[in-house]
């Protein structure tokens, strides 16, 4: 993979993350590829990887004729090792070596072939992971590919004619972020040709809706600025002349709507050739205005953007349109089709440049003079094709929030790199104070978390091994479940977040009505309490798969009465729908964790749930 096709994989993952953290000016962030095929990778400040004398043998083969498939890219991936990606051989042999003792999964890729993880056997689910001991060397870890499923069409206009450089993705209904969302699968995206033909290929068997969107490009819509070894100034592009009017993101057979949209069904290895369907035209608008910082003058050099205000249907929609101020904060988006969004400016200002090889170094400093701390502000807008002029739109300053973490039954032991996150509880909010704001914990245990705001959950990374979150209080109230409310330009003191080495462990075996042992099989761990079912980034609910000897293995469930239950297969991620808990309780064993307590599951496979 080159450095720009890399860059442009993961450059919106960068935005997201850079729009939502507080930047100091002039912070750089250092992306590096490993290899062929490997991902850029975004490891934690600190954040130290083990090797070992252990090793992973296998082959990658066709499901359907059992033939070796040669330059499928197998990827690995661990708490402890820094994810790497090999090629097979011309027999589809590959093979991983200096792991150290841990577990590890495996996903493999081949262009045509469904991606699947190992141990995955069917659509959607989970792969098994490996254990891995201590100079251990696993043979015969082999991954079965089946042919993917294709579905293919064009993308016309309203005339007719074929519509080119238009994005269509391929989405499923899932179990995401606590409520069923419409989401792209596996990445499937592809772009039509100059004949207006699209193909989305490697699709797993299942029910899609297709989606097509025609955008005004990459560079205008990430609104980056190349360096090329230096800055430029904001908003210092020339004008053009734009269209008055365009195309709404329109779903097969031609709708504006998810829910009047029609459902393609594959069967394995299926080609659909002609889900051909028309963009729906619509009247643009054009959106001006002023941002205004916290201190009452123009914010210049400040990210513009419009995204829509409803997030059910998942991130693939994007950004509207996006744009600069200038020096006298004043902004144009163009292009806007009619909806609802939320206009947004955001302070953070995000410029790349290469340092040669295989390394991008993406450059933050925040607008105005001088830098500063990063501001956000957002307002709610509903565009029906008419121009809207003369907002303003104010932002203010993320809060502070101060604490410390304290280790239960003694100090902090040595090891890790520790770092205290507020995540957002809430993701169907504004994106500019939506991302994940971290900081570091000091030596005597103290952090400070700047830029926050909204509904936040406040979680721990990189504790040392053994260790794990017990409780969060601020001032004396838990929060550890529920989170708090945290207000822009609020100073928050008083938060407590406790770690224990007394971590629970729950292991076991499945087995059939006959009695003997069933080695694939997802289990369902879930609280007894239906309450904590539905709570944000809930801790206590999961969903497990065997590792390559047929035993699961949970550990880190807070203490409590639990249900478990395992069963022959549910998509990955499904187990965090209540009313499929409600429905696998009445199959599961109740059991009951204690603080440090290790309990051993002999359960049976649950039919008909």
């Amino acid at each position: 993979m080159t450095l720009m096709n890399a860059t442009r994989l993961v450059l919106a993952a960068v935005l997201a993350s850079a729009l939502s953290m507080p930047v100091v000016s002039g912070q750089e962030v250092r992306i590096t590829t490993t290899g062929p095929g490997d991902m850029m990778q975004f490891p934690a400040p600190g954040r130290e990887f083990k090797t070992g004398t252990g090793s992973i043998r296998g082959r990658v083969l066709s499901a359907d004729s059992g033939s070796p498939l040669r330059r499928a890219q197998v990827r690995i991936m661990g708490p402890d090792i820094l994810a790497k990606t090999a090629l097979t051989d011309a027999e589809g042999r590959y093979e991983f070596g200096s792991l150290p003792a841990g577990r590890f999964t495996l996903q493999a890729t081949k262009s045509g072939f469904v991606s699947v993880q190992y141990g995955q056997t069917r659509p959607f689910e989970s792969g098994r992971p490996i254990e891995l001991l201590d100079k251990q060397t696993l043979e015969n870890a082999d991954i079965a590919m089946p042919r993917g499923s294709v579905i293919a069409g064009r993308i016309l206009d309203e005339y007719g004619e074929p519509v080119p450089d238009a994005t269509v993705s391929a989405l499923r209904q899932s179990w995401t972020g606590g409520r069923r969302r419409l989401m792209p699968v596996g990445g499937r995206m592809a772009q039509t040709n100059d004949l207006g033909q699209y193909r989305l290929y490697g699709l797993p068997p299942g029910e899609y809706y297709v989606s097509a969107t025609l955008r005004g490009g990459f560079e205008s819509m990430m609104a980056i600025e190349l360096m090329a070894g230096r800055g430029g100034g904001a908003a210092a592009a020339p004008t053009g002349s734009n269209p008055s009017s365009g195309y709404a993101p329109t779903y097969y057979p031609g709708t504006p709507s998810p829910a009047e949209a029609q459902r393609v069904s594959l069967a394995l290895g299926q080609e659909i050739l002609s889900a051909d369907f028309a963009l729906l035209p619509v009247r643009l608008a054009t959106i001006t205005g002023v941002v205004v910082g916290s201190d009452g003058t123009p914010l210049g050099g400040a990210m513009v953007s419009v995204a829509p205000s409803s997030r059910d249907f998942g991130a693939f929609i994007g950004p509207q349109s996006t744009t600069r101020t200038n020096k006298d904060g004043a902004f144009t988006l163009n292009g806007v089709a009619p909806g609802d969004y939320m206009l947004q400016a955001n302070s953070v200002q995000v410029f790349t440049s290469s340092e040669g090889g295989n390394t991008m170094v993406f450059a933050m400093r925040t607008a105005g003079p001088g830098g500063g701390a990063t501001e956000f502000g957002s307002v709610p807008i509903s565009v029906a094709g008419e121009d809207i002029a003369n907002i303003v739109l104010a932002t203010s300053k993320g809060g502070t929030a101060t604490g410390r973490v304290t280790f239960d039954g003694g100090s902090q032991p040595p090891g890790g790199s520790l770092r205290v996150t507020a995540a957002p509880a809430d993701f169907s909010g504004p994106v500019g104070f939506g991302g994940s704001t971290s900081g570091v914990v000091q030596a005597d245990g103290g952090f400070e978390l700047k830029g926050i705001a909204g509904p936040r959950l406040i979680r721990v990374s990189g504790a040392p091994q053994g260790w794990t979150l017990k409780s969060v209080r601020l001032n004396g109230v838990d929060i550890t479940d529920t989170g708090a409310d945290f207000k822009p330009g609020e100073n928050v003191s008083g938060l407590e977040v406790v770690l224990t080495s007394r971590t629970t462990t729950v292991t076991g075996s499945v087995t059939a009505g006959d009695g003997s042992l069933v080695k694939d099989y997802t289990v369902v761990l879930f609280a007894e309490d239906p309450e904590y079912w539905q709570m944000p980034m809930t801790r206590w609910v999961t969903g497990t798969r065997p590792d390559q000897e047929g035993r699961f293995k949970v550990q880190n469930l807070p203490p409590g009465s639990y249900y478990a239950v395992a069963v022959d297969y549910i998509p990955q991620g499904e187990w965090g729908d209540p009313e499929l808990l409600d429905r696998l309780k009445v199959k599961a064993r109740r059991f009951t964790l204690t603080e440090g307590d290790s309990e051993v599951l002999d359960l049976k496979i649950a039919e008909g749930y």
